[in-house]
Formats: C-alpha cells, sequence, structure tokens
C-alpha cells in the first residue's frame, strides 16, 4: 500500500511536470508568493488564462464582479455577484493572500489601502484580486515576463 506521502508527491510532481508544458506558467511562477499548486488550481479552474480579453473577464468568469442587490424602487449595496466558479474564487483569493504575505509590492499596496486610503482590509484584498487576475492575464496574453515596476500604484 502507497503511503499518503509518496501519493502526495506523486500528484505534486505530475501537476509541476504538466506546468512546464505551459508556455507562460514560468513567468507567472516567477512572481514571489505564487505556487505551483496555486497556479495549477488557477489554470484548472480558469483554463487558457491568455484566451481572456481582459483580466476583468476572469474576475467575471470567477464570480468577483461586483453586483447591485437592488428590487424596485428598493436601492441595494453592490456586492460581489458570486455567479461563477467558487474554487476559481477561492484559488484567487489564497494567491492574493499568499502575495500579500510575501510578495513585496503586494505587501505595500495592502499596506496604502489600508492605512493611507482608509480601505477595509477585506476591500483592499479584493482590488488586489483584480490587480492579480489582470497581471495573470496580461502575462498569458503577451507572453511577457512579471515587471514588479509596473505593480506599484502611482501614489506610493
Amino acid at each position: 500500500m502507497i503511503s499518503p506521502q509518496l501519493k502526495l508527491e506523486k500528484v505534486e510532481k505530475e501537476a509541476t511536470d504538466a506546468l512546464k508544458k505551459i508556455t507562460f506558467a514560468n513567468k507567472i511562477l516567477s512572481i514571489k508568493g505564487i505556487t505551483e499548486i496555486t497556479l495549477g488550481g488557477i489554470l484548472g479552474e480558469a483554463g487558457d488564462l491568455s484566451k481572456f480579453a481582459h483580466g476583468n473577464s476572469l474576475l467575471r468568469h470567477a464570480g468577483l464582479n461586483l453586483a447591485e442587490a437592488s428590487s424596485g424602487k428598493w436601492k441595494g449595496q453592490i456586492v460581489i455577484s458570486k455567479r461563477g466558479r467558487s474554487r476559481l474564487r477561492r484559488y484567487l483569493f489564497l494567491t492574493t493572500m499568499s502575495l500579500v504575505a510575501n510578495n513585496p509590492e503586494f505587501k505595500e499596496l495592502h499596506a496604502y489601502n489600508v492605512k493611507v486610503k482608509k480601505m477595509k482590509k477585506m476591500k483592499s484584498i479584493m482590488k488586489l484580486i483584480g490587480k492579480l487576475a489582470r497581471i495573470l492575464v496580461g502575462i498569458a496574453r503577451n507572453n511577457e515576463p512579471y515587471c514588479p515596476d509596473k505593480v506599484q500604484s502611482l501614489a506610493a
């Protein structure tokens, strides 16, 4: 009987081998904070990122686009639609949390959003998920390497 540890190592090796076949995967993996497992999850749920016209269409596919909850005369709040792939939402969220923890550019942007712009932490994370989606689609479409200078906010 194969131990669970060996099964896990075998699956991780297969995932890494599959990522090596994707042209833009190494460029995305060069971003500090993105691992093979999270990228594999995003690609598994979203498919080919170069087919998306813009990062916003990836967000729409994940159900992270904004929608207004209102009816008749009653005007509701603007919320996330959640009409999309829940696992893709989860992988984008976990990847962004990893980026905020490990990537200096995303860490600085999150601190700027929270301290200077007085945003709530979760709203800042959602904004950074949008930035991540645009970066992923941009790298996949243009086949350019990750450039940390483009990530920085203009005000910082």
